[in-house]
């Protein structure tokens, strides 16, 4: 194993322990000690892999926007119909037995109007990455009304703007409420909305 690959998988350890407790306790509420403790990493370390706090969130919103995408991209390219893609990314959203839903892992969820505040780079990778998503749910929504499984929507990408935003302050809520009752609402009225009359 060469040198860079060793300083790569320590990259990505700080990185991967980072992400686990940000999306936690929030950028602010962690510090770089906590976050070396966690990734097994001397504390003197830190600034070999990144050169400031700033630049590790930068670097951790691209990573977390990345696996995000390729996530999506994957849906988007597997079997089923654009209306089956978009009932598995929005019901993917809520907690099942098996598995946390995308609301509480969601870095957008959890620091948006933080990092909106704190670093504006931070702040432009998650937006680039929230337009990116957007994008590929109007592609969804126009490919539905290509194969029929949608209905034809006037303004795909305002209304993926639309469901993506519904979705956001339905995660919200349910994080204030500790229930997915407004998530669950929120997939209901989007399954109505999607469905063929």
């Amino acid at each position: 194993m060469t040198e860079q690959k060793k300083s790569d998988q320590t990259r990505q350890k700080i990185l991967t322990a980072g992400r686990s407790l940000i999306s936690k306790h929030g950028f602010g509420a962690v510090g770089l000690a906590r976050i070396l403790k966690e990734s097994d990493v001397p504390k003197g370390s830190f600034y070999y892999y990144f050169p400031s706090k700033d630049a590790f969130g930068q670097a951790l919103l691209h990573d977390y926007v990345a696996d995000y995408l390729a996530r999506i991209d994957t849906l988007c390219s597997g079997a089923g119909s654009a209306h089956d893609k978009l009932t598995a990314f929005w019901s993917a959203w809520l907690a099942h037995a098996d598995s946390e839903g995308i609301a509480n892992q969601c870095l957008v969820v959890k620091l948006g109007a933080e990092v909106a505040d704190l670093s504006d780079e931070m702040r432009r990778i998650l937006n680039d990455g929230v337009a990116e998503l957007v994008t590929r749910i109007a592609d969804l929504l126009v490919a539905g009304a290509k194969d029929g499984s949608v209905p034809p929507i006037s303004d795909p990408r305002a209304t993926a703007q639309t469901l993506y935003a519904k979705f956001l302050g339905a995660a919200i809520l349910s994080k204030l409420s500790q229930d997915q009752i407004p998530l669950q609402q929120a997939l209901s009225q989007t399954t109505d909305f999607l469905a063929i009359r």
